[in-house]
């Protein structure tokens, strides 16, 4: 056994560096990934999993040969078998869930979560979960002389790396592919990371969390809360039959106040029916939640947001939990999140959220994609190249119909390819990129700008451009972009922005950039938000949880 081993966790982030057109979708493309790994360490601690003083013996050891007869017994976990050998290896083959004969604590609590893979979001059983729960019992009810047996001690090896597969990695690349997920899948040393749990340490030395993105444990609370709502409550339709507005008494009012309270988003009295401060407060706070603009009235689409049926939201928590068993588990720098159906840019530092903005995304027929990338360039009053899917579609069209059409946008033709002009936007005010835009080279052709429609930042549904990111606050985003340059100043950004001439600036240091699909999310205060599902992404994921698909 290697006593100083510590916890790595690998995450493998890969990217594609071909160019191809400004904004234009090629997600149905196969592409080539460039891997770039990190080694991330974690530092918080271990809650709800396999905690206690874990065995470090050495001393009692069994025969290698005993994997081969265990698999020859158990081939559904064959599978695992390299799995077995690395770790045991590295133990020089000494039992690892026995203390003086007797099973250590973590074993009860590795069966009772397999027992409860529904709590994980799982619907696929572990194959011999039953055969695990019987050796675990049988253990414990021996009052002979205590020694460990070499099945119930192989089982729950394999078990566990079944389990952490599953619960701390998610289904197989091919689906998170098959659902548009082109973010690079983080890597986990499953049997350092088992050894490491397995060393012997005190009640007063802090443990290490799972390696799962935060926000994985945060939903996973919210899921046992909805089960427990959906078990107790009918949750009929809330019908109002005229418009509420502050000072109105209602007993839809009460019903309201009683189905916030639920929720949590109400603390007061739900049998009072007047609409008051407290009332508006909770219809804001859950409009808030869900997207919604936030007037504190309990319009149509509030209203129809409360009567989701919780069996959906369950739905929804669960497949945005398996979402977030394919992101890396925490990174240490920098970086920029967008969430696509959130409409939000997030800025990081580590788990620090520095600040947000809202931001457009692509429309259903030129979808935002799910990817990875890392911003190398500022480019201040950019020329906008159009794709050619826009010169043919759009542009032409309009030429046939206005013979000025180019001068009036600033245009201007600078060649021919494929049969079809190649147009040019200039720089200026009325530029469809705004006066920045950001690049991260990718196969996409998908970049972060700003934009001249600034009233479009203040729809609560932004799902307007052609599968790039225009953002609401591009001057913020560059500085944020070039502090490491003590030269540009906010004055110099302006003036750059508004020069008139192209300028591209390369930054001191990569920024990772993840664009991310998350229907269902904890915000900062720990509140659940949901959004709609604007791609129509949740439900056939949903449905390969549920039937157990590409599980393995």
């Amino acid at each position: 056994m290697q006593n100083r081993l510590k916890p790595q966790y690998i995450i493998v982030f890969v990217l594609s560096v071909l160019i191809f057109s400004n904004c234009k979708n090629n997600s149905k493309k196969h592409y080539i990934y460039k891997a770039d790994s990190l080694k991330k360490k974690m530092a918080k601690e271990w809650t709800k999993t396999i905690p206690g003083n874990f065995s470090d013996q050495t001393e009692v050891v069994f025969d290698s040969t005993r994997i081969v007869t265990f698999l020859q017994s158990h081939p559904a976990l064959a599978l695992y078998e390299q799995d077995l050998r690395s770790f045991y290896r590295k133990r020089k083959f000494a039992y690892a869930w026995y203390e003086k004969g007797t099973l250590i604590e973590q074993a009860g609590n590795l069966n009772d979560r397999l027992m409860n893979l529904q709590n994980e979001g799982i619907y696929k059983g572990i194959p011999y979960q039953k055969d695990l729960d019987s050796l675990i019992f049988d253990n414990h009810s021996k009052t002979r002389v205590k020694k460990p047996d070499i099945g119930t001690e192989l089982m729950l090896t394999a078990q566990y790396f079944a389990f952490s597969k599953l619960a701390f990695r998610g289904m197989s690349d091919s689906v998170s592919r098959s659902v548009n997920w082109f973010l690079p899948r983080k890597k986990i040393a499953y049997d350092d990371y088992l050894d490491t749990l397995l060393k012997k340490t005190s009640k007063q030395t802090p443990a290490i969390s799972e390696p799962v993105y935060r926000q994985y444990d945060l939903l996973k609370s919210f899921l046992a809360k909805y089960r427990q709502l959906d078990a107790h409550e009918n949750w009929e339709p809330i019908i109002i039959s005229k418009k509420l507005k502050p000072g109105d008494s209602s007993a839809v009012v009460a019903r309201i106040k009683a189905r916030l309270y639920k929720l949590e988003d109400f603390k007061g009295d739900t049998l009072n029916n007047k609409f008051d401060d407290e009332f508006k407060a909770a219809i804001t706070q859950f409009q808030l939640r869900h997207g919604l603009s936030a007037d504190g009235l309990p319009g149509p689409g509030t209203i129809a947001e409360m009567n989701v049926p919780l069996k959906s939201r369950i739905k929804q928590i669960i497949v945005n939990m398996e979402r977030c068993r394919w992101l890396p588990v925490s990174l240490t720098t920098d970086y920029l999140a967008v969430n696509i159906p959130e409409f939000k840019l997030h800025v990081y530092h580590a788990d620090s959220l520095l600040w947000s903005c809202n931001v457009v995304v692509g429309q259903k027929v030129h979808q935002t994609v799910i990817f990875y990338g890392e911003m190398q360039y500022v480019v201040f009053s950019p020329y906008w190249n159009l794709p050619e899917s826009i010169v043919r579609n759009e542009v032409l069209p309009a030429m046939s119909s206005n013979p000025n059409y180019l001068n009036e946008h600033n245009m201007v033709i600078t060649g021919r390819e494929n049969g079809l002009p190649v147009i040019q936007q200039k720089p200026g005010p009325a530029n469809s990129l705004g006066l920045v835009k950001f690049l991260f080279p990718n196969s996409y052709s998908i970049y972060l700008h700003d934009t001249p429609s600034r009233s479009l930042f203040g729809e609560s549904s932004r799902a307007f451009s052609h599968g790039c990111i225009r953002v609401g606050e591009p001057v913020k985003l560059a500085s944020f972009l070039l502090k490491y340059d003590s030269t540009w100043t906010t004055s110099r950004i302006n003036k750059a922005m508004h020069l008139g001439k192209e300028q591209q600036v390369t930054l001191k240091q990569k920024m990772p950039v993840f664009i991310a699909y998350f229907t269902a999310f904890t915000d900062r205060n720990n509140l659940l938000n949901f959004r709609k599902d604007i791609y129509d992404r949740d439900e056939q994921l949903a449905s390969m949880i549920m039937s157990g698909s590409g599980q393995y």
